[in-house]
């Protein structure tokens, strides 16, 4: 057994989150002790295995800033991870000492750990070099982030085991960061399949009983085009809705009528930019003429993900050069086709003309995926059974489990190692 402490911004909804929490999940099925510690924690906006008791969680450092005068997000993310990092080194009780700390995002807590008394093994996991995912227009701005960025190649060095999330991810890693000597391993992340084949059995049975509909602006008959991703501009929800208005051009009128696009958006009051893109998508889908088409959900729970992912048609993947992409593992799994941009983790995970289309980022391009889909059901039954048959045996939940124990393992400290012996 050894004991891991998950070291996270932010426990709140996202890819990010849902990785954490999953290998949390992944290594206590495995017999170790795992714990949370985080800058802030909401309970009523957070996966659920984090606030109905399943791990310990512990809120360090919420009350310093988010940001300064409008601005700074990053300096005031990295100054709140210090804050949690220094507690874990110097101001954790005895008993709660640990062996392992997997953090993630943020690389500047990775040195202060090592300086901790009981010096912990750190595995970091990068999801995406955080410089790339900052916009550095301006003087200014390259200015701020210049010592930013110096930082981040520098603490990820440091960690005991760095690991990415995919080849692609691999490649932009060294890329970036040309001064590290690290080779980090690709651990692909996986889904919480235990759960979803219950939340299914749930839902097989609900449906032998009620004849419903997964929500009130859609029909009973409606061919349902999901969309599930946070409301940020570079998810690119916009090109769903524009593909959805070309679709419309192609279809007869009776057959469009049916067509139904639910974009299920994790969706954060405090985050200015969800607020703002929720209102921007609302204005375009008016522009488009697709109000009775569309209905965009906030912040969807996981058992309403789950029976959106069980009444779909189709999943639509938008974002372009996503690092990964959790989202069409989910789809591939409830057998639903995908189809994505033709770029990033999706061309890992999505075999095109077999478990679903990689597209170009274009209305057109994606527009007659969706066309397809629609016309051919065949077509569609085959490739979402080829998807989830995919994702058991490219992206089983027990290959994750046993990837990552191993790896905890390796890095378990000697001294540990003999006191457990």
């Amino acid at each position: 057994m050894v004991r891991v402490l998950f070291l996270h911004p932010d426990l709140g909804i996202g890819g990010a989150e849902r990785l954490v929490v999953d290998a949390a999940l992944a290594l206590k099925q495995r017999g170790h002790e795992v714990s949370f510690l985080t800058n802030h924690h909401d309970s009523t906006h957070c996966f659920k295995e984090t606030a109905d008791g399943s791990f310990p969680v512990q809120v360090v450092g919420d009350w310093l800033p988010r940001k300064l005068f409008g601005r700074f997000y990053a300096f005031c993310a990295y100054m709140r991870m210090l804050y949690a990092a220094f507690y874990a080194s110097f101001f954790m009780p005895q008993r709660e000492q640990v062996d392992v700390v997997f953090c993630d995002l943020i690389s500047v807590c990775v040195p202060i750990l090592r300086l901790a008394r009981h010096r912990p093994r750190v595995l970091f996991y990068c999801h995406f070099p955080d410089q790339l995912l900052s916009s550095r227009e301006g003087l200014l701005k390259r200015l701020y982030r210049a010592p930013i960025n110096w930082l981040e190649e520098r603490t990820i060095g440091l960690a005991d085991k760095v690991l990415v999330n995919s080849k692609f991810t691999l490649r932009v890693f060294q890329d970036t960061f040309r001064h590290l000597r690290t080779t980090p391993d690709v651990l692909y992340p996986s889904i919480h399949t235990q759960y979803f084949d219950q939340m299914v059995q749930k839902l097989d049975q609900r449906c032998t009983v009620l004849d419903d509909t997964v929500h009130p602006r859609v029909p009973r008959n409606a061919f349902i085009y999901l969309d599930i991703n946070r409301y940020e501009r570079k998810k690119n929800h916009a090109l769903a809705l524009r593909s959805l208005r070309l679709l419309g051009d192609m279809l007869p009128a009776l057959d469009f009528k049916r067509c139904r696009l639910i974009i299920a958006g994790g969706y954060d009051t405090r985050c200015l930019e969800n607020v703002e893109h929720y209102a921007e998508l609302e204005q375009l889908m008016t522009e488009l003429k697709l109000q009775e088409h569309v209905v965009l959900l906030r912040s969807p729970t996981d058992e309403e993900k789950c029976r959106l992912l069980y009444s779909a048609h189709c999943l639509l993947y938008t974002p372009d050069n996503e690092h990964f992409g959790i989202v069409p593992l989910e789809g591939m799994y409830f057998t639903k086709p995908i189809v994505a941009l033709n770029s990033g983790g999706p061309t890992e995970t999505v075999v095109h003309n077999s478990t679903g289309f990689l597209c170009e980022q274009e209305p057109k391009s994606f527009g007659g995926a969706m066309y397809q889909l629609f016309r051919d059901e065949a077509l569609r039954l085959k490739m979402g059974d080829l998807g989830h048959k995919r994702v058991q045996q490219k992206f089983s939940f027990d290959a994750f489990a046993d990837r990552l124990n191993s790896i905890v393992h390796e890095l378990r400290p000697k001294s540990s190692s003999k006191k457990l012996e």
